[in-house]
């Protein structure tokens, strides 16, 4: 684990409301992807799901992969998952677009299998990007908060 970004305190007070077993997933997680494009932008949500997404600027729709965290579980979605190589059928989802993994334990994404499907959509989202971003290695809260 290289990554040593703090999570945001909004969100983190959130995430310890979810069960040990997904904060210590989702965390790992999390330092897995920061470790592999370290300059990303960490875009967090709270809606019908607390959710971390990754992104190469500091827009959604610039974003590669998030961490959406449900009440019993977390899943490692791709934004753009129809358009991503997937040889080896890992992604599962109906939507136009996103797919996802489901994880419920550190094997279902510390594989060479994922870290390619990641890398491949890092890559895949840089070539994508409108234009170039000067926004890198943030977080940026769009956590509503309570007053």
């Amino acid at each position: 684990m290289k990554s040593s970004r703090p999570i945001e305190p909004d969100f983190e007070f959130l995430l310890d409301f979810k069960d040990q077993q997904l904060i210590d997933l989702f965390k790992d997680l999390r330092t897995y992807i920061l470790d592999l494009y370290p300059n990303c932008n960490e875009l967090l949500y709270h809606t019908h799901a607390l959710t971390a997404v990754f992104s190469i600027s500091d827009k959604l729709s610039d974003a590669f992969c998030m961490l959406p965290i449900y009440t019993k579980h977390l899943n490692l979605g791709f934004n753009k998952g129809t358009l991503l190589k997937d040889p080896h059928k890992l992604l599962t989802g109906t939507g136009n677009l996103i797919r996802h993994i489901d994880v419920s334990k550190e094997s279902d994404y510390r594989n060479p299998e994922v870290k390619a499907l990641i890398l491949e959509a890092i890559t895949f989202a840089i070539k994508d990007m409108d234009k170039p971003t000067k926004s890198i290695s943030k977080t940026i809260s769009k956590i509503k908060k309570k007053e």
